[in-house]
Parts: structure tokens; C-alpha cells; sequence
């Protein structure tokens, strides 16, 4: 089973608590609020955002490319989708 079906309770938390500071940062913006209170509001959401990718990140890697049973082919396949996937995210 895959880890974000096993982990779904835990990855939503995440997701809905980004969604709140997500909403807070349009709010703070809204109400023409300091621009450092909307730097904090900014950075906070990134380090949430890294913390998930970081999260999926592992599991993906651990279920899919370092699980005894994948084959050679298809771990290689998915190594190269995920170097994409990290090339897109640190641009």
C-alpha cells in the first residue's frame, strides 16, 4: 500500500494546517498588515511546504525505490522521475 494511503491522516493535517497559514498570509496582506509580519507569514508556509515534500519525499524513496522487491528497471525509471521532481521543486 502506498505510504500516502498509509500515512493520509498524518499528510492531510499537514496539507490543512498549510491551508491556514496560506489563508493567514492572505489575510495579513488584506488588512495591509507589516510587511515583516508577511515575510514571517511567507517563510513559515515554505518551511511547512519543505516539511511535506520532505515527508512524501521520504516515503516515496523508501517504498518505492529502496523496497528489496522493485526491479532494476523500474527503479531506475522512477530514480529519473524523481530527479525531475526535485530539479522542478529547488528551481
Amino acid at each position: 500500500m502506498a505510504h500516502t494511503i498509509t500515512g493520509k491522516k498524518k499528510l492531510l493535517g499537514r496539507i490543512r494546517r498549510i491551508q491556514g497559514q496560506t489563508s493567514a498570509l492572505e489575510r495579513a496582506v488584506e488588512n495591509e498588515d507589516d510587511c515583516i509580519d508577511v515575510l514571517q507569514q511567507i517563510a513559515a508556509i515554505r518551511g511547512a511546504v519543505n516539511g511535506l515534500m520532505a515527508e512524501v519525499m521520504e516515503g516515496h524513496l523508501r517504498e518505492h525505490l529502496a523496497a528489496p522487491d522493485v526491479n532494476e528497471q523500474t527503479r531506475l525509471a522512477d530514480a529519473e522521475a524523481v530527479t525531475r521532481i526535485i530539479k522542478s521543486y529547488l528551481r
